[in-house]
């Protein structure tokens, strides 16, 4: 079987959804499935060339945020008919209207990975967006309506989609979904890790690592650590992820501000053996988020063996609070604060019960190779 998949990038500066496409690949491989991409990537760029899998890079179109290209239905009609299946990642962009048309043109089926696009928060949160988004339903919709499934990474992102919009009817389809089993050495990375940021060898950290962008709650975490420092000398905070927005700079002079700037590191994205020697090396993952339909690198953290420390808007709190390898609160200030505070006041042994736990829980819970299971399933009985 050939599946296709669509994304409009797939630079780790995006975060879940193009990871989400490289640990898919891995998992296709597993099932003997073939699996192409096509972005609107520049050809050439760097993170493309350490791919195993072809991609297709059709370079940026027209009105980039929106992905207006002309290159991509001309190579979806050349290539389409080549595949038994197209799954299309990511909404409100042209790259759904050129999918769908290709689609039914050649006669395939066709999937849609929302990736919490749908969610309601976002309507809230941007009510100008979300005026603009009313506006571009009648052409969005059709896209889901016509999928032989939208593709969900939990059932309450699923639930929560039918919410957003109305029309809403279409074939939702829950999917396992996880990254595989981490490579490389532990030690290996803790090292090249430390090796980088010396400076950290001998403390204490919480992590956050995931874009900077005001969705992560990455400032009620600095507010909430201020709170909390003076009681923990011996810990830091690292905030790494790409700053897409700008934001940064303005938590930088926000940690100034509170006096404790000294003990918050800034290491940018990482990525590689430096990404899981920070996972591997730190007390406890910190994610305050205000939306994750899943949370991809929550269950890298439960994979490289380390406890969670999450908002209750991270879709899959539920299992982190019933195999008890992390911590849940609100995504507020006070939700973060305590979040801090509780897991300071647990005893030794009952936090290294819970990072004992935490690879175990994500080995039972969190394997791509299902979804990988569930999407050839779906193409073969379209078939």
């Amino acid at each position: 079987m050939r599946i296709l998949h669509v994304i409009s990038s797939l630079s780790p500066a995006g975060g879940g959804p193009p990871e989400a496409v490289r640990q898919l690949a891995r998992a296709y491989a597993q099932i003997g499935v073939e699996v192409e991409v096509a972005t609107l990537d520049r050809p050439g760029a760097a993170f493309l060339s350490a791919l195993s899998f072809p991609v297709h890079a059709l370079g940026p179109g027209r009105l980039r945020s929106y992905g207006l290209s002309t290159r991509l239905p001309a190579w979806l009609r050349l290539n389409a008919s080549r595949f038994d299946g197209i799954v299309l990642n990511g909404i409100w962009s042209y790259p759904n209207l050129a999918v769908r048309s290709a689609a039914r043109r050649a006669g395939i089926p066709y999937a849609v990975f929302p990736h919490g696009a749908l969610d309601p928060w976002f309507n809230r949160r941007y009510p100008f967006k979300h005026l603009k988004k009313i506006l571009y339903w009648p052409l969005q919709f059709p896209v889901l309506r016509d999928a032989r499934a939208v593709l969900f990474t939990t059932p309450t992102e699923r639930d929560l989609a039918l919410t957003s919009f109305h029309p809403s009817h279409w074939n939702s389809l829950p999917v396992p979904y996880g990254i595989s089993e981490p490579e490389g050495a532990p030690a290996v990375q803790v090292d090249a890790f430390y090796a980088r940021f010396p400076h950290l060898r001998h403390r204490h950290f919480f992590l956050f690592l995931s874009r900077i962008h005001e969705k992560k709650g990455c400032d009620l975490l600095l507010n909430a650590f201020a709170q909390i420092a003076s009681e923990a000398p011996s810990h830091d905070l690292v905030i790494a992820g790409p700053d897409q927005v700008g934001l940064e700079a303005k938590l930088r002079q926000r940690a100034a501000d509170l006096g404790f700037a000294p003990r918050i590191h800034w290491p940018g994205m990482l990525q590689g053996d430096l990404k899981w020697g920070a996972l591997r090396a730190c007390d406890a993952f910190v994610l305050p988020s205000h939306q994750e339909n899943f949370g991809i690198v929550v269950v890298e953290a439960l994979a490289a063996g380390r406890p969670v420390l999450i908002s209750n808007q991270v879709n899959i709190w539920r299992d982190i609070a019933a195999d008890s390898v992390g911590l849940v609160d609100d995504d507020t200030l006070e939700g973060t604060h305590q979040l801090l505070r509780r897991w300071l006041s647990l005893p030794p042994p009952e936090r290294g019960a819970m990072a004992a736990r935490a690879h175990d829980a994500f080995a039972h819970r969190y394997s791509m190779r299902g979804a990988a299971e569930a999407i050839r399933q779906l193409f073969l009985e379209a078939a």
